[in-house]
């Protein structure tokens, strides 16, 4: 634990926890349904000699296996946890056609400074269900540019101990001959690539090579138990050679003649019995860009390659991604657009190797079109419209389609990966007669969101969630995809949300579009989150960050991403609150209407003006970044903050705080229903107590009990957002940065508790006596905000009065339960506590039972 400056201490009387080795408790772990939408697929991928073997990979979701009998989906990477967050981001995939329980995923995040650790193959001898890591020494990109080209990781068909995998950002081609386990660079490959989406960019991001494409073995070139001889490549080069081919199994390699060079190879495909490959292009390397493309056709036998591009002129406005052909009908292939964004997706099929193409709509008159095939979104209705008619800009076919699959053994079984969710049908042949097949939502068990804020009120829906690209729900089932999308306004991500603690049914949420384009950002709900209406006090192009909504839901104050931190009441514009920082975490009191709370760096500050304005009150001793200002529902002044050097509690509104000891860091805290109608509520915490881990206490941080297990990590603590269920004890939300939202409930008693509270404080609490706040005035446009706030510099006194509002309403019982509280200004209720607590003054406005 770190050290602290004494400027004083917690009433003696008042009890200190003492962590001592933190137990497990069992949970049982399940994901909230959203109905497999939400994210982008961009990797499909069937065995082809295992019939209903296949396995779809995602950008920062992880991978999962397809249940073919019933069309759902096992996610297979749920045990990564904190230090392997990044094996959620799956950059390639392989399953091996000889021993086809080997199941092999290239994982890494990012290849720039957004990620600091390598990659890894993981091997899986299991089909998935076990893995073990296979160390890489560079980086390897599963959410980066280009992320849906491949495959980049094969397994020879012919001699399987034998791997590729083609890497971005100039570290070349790889080879594998133990199954993985090790792996050189094949140092003979000509090229590792030369095309970056925006060479300029500085974050690295986009300025980052491509690299490899693709790599596709030609299993008709050898014989079983022998290396295949020809291997294609495709690389990332734009306007150079960008095909080679070995023909003696990898020993050299030579440019494919005859190619094009114009764009960039997204996919290659080989057709045995056609002997041919199949190679989608794009003018970019998606998955977002792509504006103008090709399919060609290469001949295995003579060498000639052929331009069997679907559309021309003006019907070419994007490039290809998704190519596939069927192993059981030689000749019939099926190409998608990467990036049709009106008036919808495309996909074309093709029964005679390209020469002509059949689409999966037309034009029938402008602005009617033909769309030849039905649609079902039933497994996640939000998706909509479920309806077919000839209306443009529907999407239902979908965007950023880089996968695409026919099942080997079912020719009428098909799927693709979209940027929101999987696609598919059982009547694919019906295109090559009726030209009408079935469309529906098929990624059941794909849970891929990325969870911005999860909110549990105690009245209304058990759930509401702020998503990444789909604004958010709110979840009357947990078991059951939401039916609608919000909207008035709609955005594409809500970015926070917070309910009114006296009115519960009042809620904000902001979103994150910042040109204006989707409305204000700022919305409000009076039915718990059903409806919504827009906050025309809101600033244009401003967005994003957190929000806290007064107790009785009046006002709003937002901590934006960009433009400091800002306060409304009454929907009227929103003016700059420049005595709170503007990285800032925040929270209002959910008794009090005028009391907000604020903790930047290692300070405290509070505001007791609505949120106007904002007074140092205490330290945080030597934290220098909080992650979250959590608030009692039931008390007023109750706080407890999160932060990168530990966990903090106050009882007096932030005049002082208890360093809860044992904790090293924490990120996501929340309050949930207590054990007993006595009982103080159940802390939940993502944390540092020994290791990194979730964790609850039900008796104020005394003790605590470590709820997830060696299946389920959860990703990146630091990422993740946790609500407790004020409703149901022990019940916790982890809303996730790629696998969805969690729910757990016990699953076992909780082990004995290891610690009692101690007669005196012996936990250091830090506050200043005095503090002198700088208040500058923040400067916005006034195109964008009619109104600011000066505030002089000023000499605020620690001792900040609240309002006298009453803090808890009143027992009906007489005797105070513990931990509530038992007295204070304008208190009415019990003055009495349960036995074996007694009434303790914390401040001139709050007393509290503490234990005896």
């Amino acid at each position: 634990m770190p050290n602290y400056s004494i400027l004083a201490v917690l009433a003696a009387s008042v009890a200190a926890p003492l962590v001592s080795a933190v137990s497990s408790q069992a949970y049982t772990w399940k994901n909230v349904k959203i109905g497999g939408g939400g994210g982008f697929v961009p990797g499909i991928v069937f065995n082809p000699t295992a019939q209903g073997v296949a396995y779809a990979r995602t950008d920062i979701g992880g991978a999962y296996k397809l249940n073919a009998a019933n069309d759902t989906w096992t996610p297979l990477l749920d045990f990564a946890d904190n230090a392997r967050w990044n094996y959620w981001g799956v950059a390639a995939l392989a399953t091996d056609p000889v021993q086809t329980n080997r199941l092999y995923l290239a994982t890494g995040g990012y290849t720039n400074s957004f990620d600091p650790n390598n990659g890894n193959i993981l091997i899986s001898t299991d089909s998935g269900a076990t893995f073990t890591a296979s160390p890489l020494p560079f980086k390897v990109g599963g959410n980066m540019p280009g992320r849906g080209m491949g495959e980049r990781l094969v397994v020879d068909p012919n001699s399987n101990g034998i791997l590729y995998f083609g890497a971005a950002s100039g570290k070349g081609l790889w080879k594998s001959t133990n199954f993985g386990v090790t792996w050189t660079q094949v140092t003979s490959f000509p090229s590792v690539g030369t095309y970056a989406p925006d060479p300029t960019d500085s974050t690295g991001y986009n300025s980052a090579l491509i690299g490899i494409a693709w790599v596709t073995f030609d299993s008709t070139s050898g014989t079983p138990g022998s290396p295949t001889p020809r291997i294609f490549v495709g690389v990332a080069n734009l306007g150079s050679t960008n095909i080679y081919v070995s023909t003696n199994a990898g020993s050299t390699w030579s440019a494919v003649a005859g190619q094009q060079t114009t764009y960039l190879p997204h996919k290659g495909v080989i057709s045995p019995a056609e002997k041919a490959l199949y190679v989608s292009y794009s003018n970019g390397a998606g998955p977002y860009d792509g504006t103008l493309g090709s399919v060609l056709k290469y001949n295995l036998t003579s060498g000639v390659w052929t331009d069997i591009t679907p559309v021309t002129g003006s019907d070419l406005y994007f490039g290809f991604g998704g190519v596939a052909v069927d192993l059981k009908t030689p000749g019939t292939i099926m190409v998608a657009a990467l990036n049709s964004w009106w008036p919808d997706g495309q996909i074309f099929r093709s029964t005679d190797g390209g020469a002509t193409w059949s689409p999966l709509w037309s034009w029938l008159s402008y602005p009617t079109m033909n769309k030849f095939y039905t649609y079902s979104d039933s497994l996640a209705p939000w998706i909509g419209p479920n309806s077919v008619d000839g209306t443009p800009g529907d999407l239902q076919i979908g965007w950023m389609m880089e996968s695409i699959a026919i099942d080997p053994f079912d020719s009428n079984h098909w799927l693709y990966g979209t940027g929101e969710t999987i696609y598919g049908g059982h009547n694919l042949k019906l295109w090559d007669t009726t030209h009408n097949v079935s469309i529906s939502s098929l990624a059941d068990g794909i849970e891929e969101t990325s969870v911005q804020a999860v909110l549990s009120p105690p009245t209304g829906a058990s759930l509401i969630s702020a998503l990444g690209d789909i604004q958010g729900f709110v979840h009357n089932s947990l078991t059951s995809p939401p039916t609608v999308a919000w909207t008035n306004p709609a955005w594409s991500t809500t970015a926070d949300l917070d309910f009114a603690g006296l009115a519960p049914s009042n809620i904000v949420r902001v979103g994150t579009t910042s040109d204006g384009s989707q409305g204000l950002q700022v919305a409000m709900s009076n039915d718990g989150g059903n409806t919504w209406f827009q906050d025309f006090g809101a600033p244009a192009n401003v967005s994003g960050g957190k929000v806290a909504l007064s107790a009785t839901g009046d006002i709003v104050l937002w901590r934006t991403s960009g433009n400091g931190v800002l306060v409304s009441q009454f929907t009227n514009p929103f003016v700059a609150v420049p005595t709170l920082p503007s990285t800032a975490a925040i929270a209002s009191d959910k008794l009090n209407d005028t009391v907000f709370y604020g903790a930047a760096s290692n300070s405290f500050y509070l505001s007791t003006d609505g949120g106007k304005t904002f007074k140092v009150t205490s330290t945080l001793g030597s934290s220098t970044s909080p992650a979250k200002v959590v608030v009692n529902p039931k008390v007023s002044g109750d706080v407890w903050v999160s932060t990168d050097t530990g966990l903090f509690h106050s009882t007096n509104f932030g005049s002082t705080f208890t360093a809860i000891p044992g904790i090293t860091e924490a990120w996501a805290i929340a309050l949930g229903a207590p054990q007993t109608a006595t009982s103080y509520p159940s802390i939940f915490a993502a944390a540092t107590i020994g290791v990194v881990g979730y964790f609850r206490s039900d008796d104020m941080g005394v003790n605590w009990v470590q709820i997830n297990d060696a299946a389920h990590g959860f990703g990146s603590a630091s990422s993740n957002c946790i609500s407790g269920d004020p409703r149901i004890y022990g019940r916790v939300y982890i809303g996730t940065n790629g696998r969805g939202i969690f729910y757990g409930d016990t699953a076992g008693a909780a082990p004995p508790p290891t610690s009692t509270a101690s007669s005196t404080s012996t936990a250091k609490s830090t506050s200043s006596s005095t503090s002198t706040v700088k208040s500058t005035t923040t400067t916005v446009s006034s195109s964008t905000v009619k109104s600011t706030t000066t505030v002089s510099s000023s000499t605020v006194k620690s001792t900040t009065t609240a309002s006298s509002t009453t803090s808890s309403p009143p027992t009906s019982t007489g005797t105070a339960p513990a931990f509530g509280q038992c007295g204070g200004t304008g208190w009415t209720g019990a003055t009495v506590c349960v036995t074996g607590f007694t009434c303790v003054v914390q401040n001139p406005f709050f007393s509290q039972c503490v234990q005896s």
